[in-house]
């Protein structure tokens, strides 16, 4: 059965690159510009990741991850942040974030963790 990726960026560009590269590697993709859109996504579709970018004008990161684990519990994220910003990606382990990538990011990385996180 293929994975499904749900990709959560307000930054068309980011979405579809990895949607690309993803579609490549054979993955299913959902996409969503923001909060609401990846609550809606997380909860129709059930995906097996989610990439989350953690700046997201309207509900951030940390926010959409929360709704989304009081959905399901056991919905497995990898955060997406260009911020150093300690605090925010240590809550959002916290939460049950699995990772961190920090952006600008090496798509050969996103890949390996992808794959990494899928078959475990």
């Amino acid at each position: 059965m293929t994975a499904t990726i749900l990709i959560v960026d307000d930054q068309y560009g980011i979405r579809i690159l990895l949607n690309e590269v993803l579609k490549k590697e054979g993955y299913e993709t959902l996409q969503a510009a923001n909060g609401p859109e990846a609550i809606h996504l997380a909860k129709e579709r059930n995906p097996d990741l989610v990439l989350l970018d953690m700046k997201i004008p309207g509900m951030d990161g940390i926010e959409i991850l929360k709704r989304m684990k009081a959905e399901n519990p056991d919905i497995r994220a990898i955060i997406m942040t260009a911020y150093g910003e300690l605090d925010m990606i240590q809550e959002a382990k916290n939460i049950g974030a699995i990772m961190h990538v920090p952006k600008p990011f090496d798509i050969d990385d996103i890949r390996k963790n992808v794959k990494d996180h899928l078959t475990h």
